[in-house]
């Protein structure tokens, strides 16, 4: 693949979704340049499945690649294991190997959703972060002060709380410098949050002698209900959530986020979406925007058939107010109430489940319960067991 010098692609890329370019003319000579350049990005497998806000940022990359530039993929099996602090108001837990490599295993499947993985530079930065010697750390660590560490907003807002915060945080960022040094990169991608890591591998690498990298950060895309994107918060996108789900969860994204979804987790034409900016401002009904955009979101991901397989749920479940025409038929064991959520796959925990049926979120044919004890019946036929307003399966024993 040649790389392309693609004025109006460049210009897209560095505008749309971007929260700030350092440093902005070095980044445009370098794209102008026709050289193919090595574009680092890394991911820690913290969890088995990646959400919209970490594929809008993967997207980014699809543009570089597009363009005919080299995708170096770096998987944190070592830095996931220390956890970064980047966008956490709390100590993160020190992971287990055995963790980290169950949640890498469908990590391959998720990211060729998005990018040509055949042409990615998949590197793994437990294979050289495990073989520093500790003089090698020191000497990492005495590029940066316990001042400019403490000067983060995540740990200085611990720091006044009187909260903990590990000095084994504090090598993030090292690790993630040192990883643009192994690599030699030209230009590394991340999240906003991830700015201060991201200089780091600039100061890093200049003390190894290397051109720095620039950095080129994306705005950070919020959960569907407005705050930070969380599982424990349950306002996260997967994108391997199955059609239905992936379209209900976009349907309950508060107004004030849909253009920030368009732009962030579609790849509809900015001139599109400003017309969309401007239909919300002359009153139309923002359910009809995101009823596109949610049709949009579930297309990218799986394809036109899902997408308006998962509209027409939507309008036969929230619009109609019938049972979808699909219900999944789940052969259980268990007899409780909140055991058979989890085994159905409505609830990953007994106690998410608990807490799903005492606040009222479970119908068991069409009847609140809210005893998480309940022993419901199930007749040959089975029993429609109904969580929340969307989700609907058949429990057969």
């Amino acid at each position: 693949m040649s790389v392309k010098v693609d004025q109006q692609k460049i210009e897209e890329i560095l505008s749309r979704g971007v929260e700030e370019v350092y440093v902005h003319e070095s980044f445009v000579r370098r794209l102008n340049s026709g050289n193919k350049l090595r574009i680092k990005y890394g991911i820690d497998p913290t969890g088995p499945s990646i959400h919209l806000g970490r594929a809008s940022t993967l997207w980014k990359l699809r543009d570089f690649q597009d363009l005919g530039h080299r995708i170096i993929l770096i998987i944190g099996d070592y830095t996931a294991q220390i956890g970064d602090p980047s966008d956490k108001l709390a100590k993160r837990p020190f992971l287990t190997r055995e963790k980290v490599e169950s949640n890498m295993r469908l990590y391959r499947e998720q990211l060729s959703k998005i990018l040509d993985i055949r042409k990615v530079d998949v590197r793994f930065n437990s294979k050289w972060i495990g073989k520093l010697e500790p003089r090698e750390i020191d000497e990492l660590a005495e590029l940066f002060s316990v001042q400019q560490m403490l000067a983060r907003r995540n740990f200085k807002e611990r720091w006044e709380k009187g909260e903990e915060v590990s000095l084994r945080e504090m090598h993030y960022p090292l690790y993630q410098g040192y990883d643009s040094v192994v690599v030699k990169a030209d230009i590394e991608i991340g999240g906003f949050d991830q700015l201060f890591n991201l200089l780091a591998g600039r100061k890093i690498q200049e003390a190894f002698g290397q051109e720095p990298q620039d950095v080129l950060t994306t705005k950070m895309l919020l959960g569907v209900d407005g705050r930070k994107m969380s599982t424990s918060w349950g306002n996260v996108i997967n994108i391997t959530e199955e059609p239905n789900e992936m379209y209900g969860k976009v349907m309950s994204v508060i107004d004030e986020l849909i253009i920030d979804y368009f732009i962030l987790c579609t790849r509809l034409p900015m001139e599109q979406i400003r017309e969309f900016e401007k239909r919300l401002r002359e009153g139309e009904n923002p359910r009809d925007l995101k009823m596109l955009l949610a049709y949009e979101i579930v297309k990218l991901y799986h394809n036109e058939r899902a997408a308006q397989s998962g509209q027409g749920n939507f309008v036969q479940v929230f619009q109609k107010k019938e049972a979808p025409e699909e219900i999944p038929v789940k052969k259980v064991v268990s007899q409780r109430l909140i055991e058979i959520l989890v085994e159905a796959g409505l609830a990953e925990s007994k106690s998410e489940a608990r807490r799903l049926v005492e606040q009222g979120g479970v119908k068991v044919s069409g009847e609140v319960v809210t005893d998480p004890y309940f022993t419901p019946e199930i007749p040959d036929e089975g029993v429609l067991i109904q969580k929340g307003k969307r989700f609907f399966v058949k429990i057969v024993s």
